[in-house]
């Protein structure tokens, strides 16, 4: 929360930032394949990071999700943050669905920082994600190994920003610069568009600029 509202109130005073980042979230999509040792190891991982990080696993499996309720109570005694993920998971959800194509489009809805697929088809799947900051395939991707190791980069859209914005990338550190030169044929093909358009918004000086270069072409008898 505080990293968030330290990056809002620097963009006010004109610094450029990234995006806002609130806290962290994971979603993980399981079905009857999935460890639910695993997955609420994965859910914990970020309920640790504060009261109010978030924690969703989508499932089309009543007894894989009753296991990992399961797996929760027996592993998150052993934290040394435990309260804090206690608090986490107050907030947190678990939710039985008809099927994981249902699950998925829940997660596009939602777009989370991390996605996990711990499902049979766990590759295939990830071709159905749209807004997610970083995915996890597979049973052995964990959320962790993103933070730290398998070489992604993991300060990531938060909040639902994934719906707009990517993760970090090196495509952020580089500027654009776009660059235009109008021939005078292409100014006398665009230049009636152009000019009904500013007048549209009635920006007469904008028109204008298009049409005294339309003159002066006439003037000189350019094709």
């Amino acid at each position: 929360q505080y990293v968030t509202a330290a990056k809002q109130l620097s963009t006010l005073e004109g610094t450029a930032i990234d995006m806002p980042a609130g806290p962290s979230e994971v979603a993980v999509i399981a079905d009857d394949t999935a460890n639910p040792e695993f997955v609420a190891s994965d859910l914990l991982s970020q309920a640790e990071h504060g009261p109010d990080s978030q924690v969703l696993l989508l499932t089309d499996s009543e007894t894989l999700l009753d296991r990992v309720l399961q797996a929760l109570d027996e592993q998150i005694v052993q934290l040394p943050r435990r309260k804090i993920a206690e608090k986490s998971l107050e907030s947190g959800k678990a939710i039985l669905l008809d099927s994981i194509k249902t699950a998925m489009d829940l997660s596009n809805l939602y777009a989370p920082e991390h996605l996990i697929l711990a499902t049979r088809d766990a590759s295939e799947l990830a071709g159905s994600v749209v807004c997610a900051g970083s995915v996890f395939i597979g049973n052995y991707s964990c959320e962790s190994a993103g933070d730290y190791a398998s070489g992604t980069n993991h300060t990531l859209p938060t909040n639902g920003f994934a719906r707009n914005y990517s993760g970090i990338s090196m495509d952020s550190f580089y500027k654009k610069i776009t660059f235009q030169e109008i021939s005078a044929s292409g100014l006398k093909s665009l230049g009636p568009v152009i000019e009904l358009m500013a007048e549209a918004e009635s920006l007469h000086a904008h028109a204008n600029a298009v049409k005294v270069r339309r003159k002066n072409l006439e003037a000189l008898d350019v094709k």
